[in-house]
């Protein structure tokens, strides 16, 4: 029979001590920087960075264990300024008394801007350790004041050495739990440890549930197949307005920049099979189309823009094998950001020169008294007037001599490169007196 008011496995194996906490080894380990302060007798201030079920609170638990520390845990969804006064009174009183007080604050960057500042004092004056977990990147999602005062932990999610065991210590304890036999197939933990991602939460309840379903005769084993019904709709990780979906959009985008197809549909297929918003997808490609390609193929800019038109028009998923085709294009195309760094030349020369002049010899000439000031003199139309366009000044005098575009040998800009080239050379022979041409009059 079912003890159905046990609490979760994983509260249940939550480790009582360090030597018992799995994964992390990098801060744990002999050399980890959380092992170097305890031994010293104390710990800092730490904000814990890093992916569901890694272990955040029971690290907390278990850090403020170790130095007998008066230990508060709020989370910042339901808590307020309110409750941090309270801890931090506390906090003071067990000071006097030579105790230190630790207030784990888990999702830390639910917290806004008001209510971190408001952290500030008591861990400046050491009434309170403040230990905070987060899954969002701490330079984006904690004011940089409060993170100047609090080192940043990033725990990484489980391997699958660390789950296989932690599974293995699950087992046991399952079996032991509910007074029934329990033996698991070794491919199947692997498979458990697979589907979790490093997510020892996720392990143990799979596990858990997966103990719960199964009926057996004595000696049998889990199986691969028993889980089949419970690993149906496996979701992906990916979080739209986190971490992961920055970290995927750049894999996606530098995939493409250097020139692999197989990488480039992966991560488009990763973030569509994961919820993200396809028109998100083809807005970056466009961007990328002009960022990356520019002219080394012009046609790729509509290309882009046709995939997008293409998934407006069909959605998903039919659309989406438009945006497939586009990206193998952008990332097999010749690349080149020759017109991005043009464009950030020309913001820098603008910044720096401020007004420049129009030149005479380009401003219009609507009136009398602007032709007569000089407006349009010497003005030179390459579809009518014999003399060479090269001997048109456009740039204001103090720039004449810029060179904002330069274009790259690759694809079509290597053609774009002969002209301007071959441009030059013909402006410099004409302003040397080798024939300067004239008006058709």
């Amino acid at each position: 029979m079912l003890k159905s008011s046990l609490p979760p496995l994983a509260h249940r194996l939550r480790p009582q001590s360090l030597d018992e906490f799995a994964g992390q080894h990098h801060l744990l380990g002999k050399e980890g920087f959380i092992t170097r302060m305890l031994s010293q007798g104390h710990i800092d201030s730490m904000i814990f960075w890093g992916p569901p079920g890694c272990g955040k609170t029971t690290l907390a638990i278990l850090l403020a264990g170790a130095i007998e520390a008066d230990f508060h845990k709020l989370s910042a969804v339901t808590a307020g300024v309110a409750d941090i006064r309270k801890i931090a009174s506390l906090g003071r009183k067990n000071r006097e008394q030579c105790r230190r007080t630790v207030l784990f604050l888990d999702e830390i960057h639910r917290f806004n801007k008001a209510q971190q500042d408001f952290l500030l004092a008591p861990v400046e004056e050491g009434c309170l350790i403040l230990l905070g977990a987060t899954t969002e990147n701490p330079s984006f999602s904690i004011i940089t004041p409060l993170l100047s005062r609090a080192r940043v932990a990033v725990l990484e999610a489980l391997n699958d050495v660390d789950l296989k065991n932690l599974l293995e210590k699950a087992t046991a304890r399952l079996a032991l739990d509910y007074g029934r036999n329990f033996k698991v197939a070794a491919e199947v933990l692997a498979a458990i440890a697979g589907y979790a991602q490093g997510d020892a939460r996720r392990a143990l309840n799979l596990l858990e549930m997966a103990f719960i379903n199964f009926t057996a005769e004595e000696g049998d084993e889990l199986a691969t197949a028993d889980l089949a019904l419970l690993l149906e709709g496996r979701e992906l990780v990916y979080d739209r307005d986190g971490e992961e979906h920055f970290n995927q959009i750049s894999a996606f985008i530098k995939s493409m920049r250097a020139g692999d197809p197989d990488a480039t549909l992966y991560w488009l297929g990763r973030m569509l099979k994961s919820g993200e918003e396809p028109l998100y997808c083809a807005r970056r490609m466009i961007r990328f189309a002009s960022e990356d390609i520019g002219n080394a193929a012009p046609q790729a800019l509509q290309l882009a823009i046709n995939a997008r038109q293409a998934y407006e028009t069909l959605g998903s998923p039919e659309g989406e094998l438009a945006l497939y085709q586009a990206a193998v294009y952008l990332a097999t195309a010749p690349k080149s950001d020759a017109v991005y760094l043009a464009m950030k030349r020309v913001a820098k020369e603008i910044k720096a020169t401020g007004n420049q002049p129009v030149p005479l010899q380009v401003r219009n000439a609507p009136t009398g008294l602007m032709k007569e000031l000089g407006y349009g003199r010497d003005y030179v139309n390459p579809h009518r007037d014999a003399i060479n366009p090269a001997l048109i000044k456009a740039l204001p005098e103090k720039l004449c001599d810029s060179s904002f575009y330069r274009p790259t040998e690759n694809g079509y800009e290597a053609t774009i490169r002969q002209r301007l080239a071959e441009r030059e050379g013909v402006r410099r022979k004409l302003m040397s007196g080798g024939g300067a041409g004239g008006r058709d009059e």
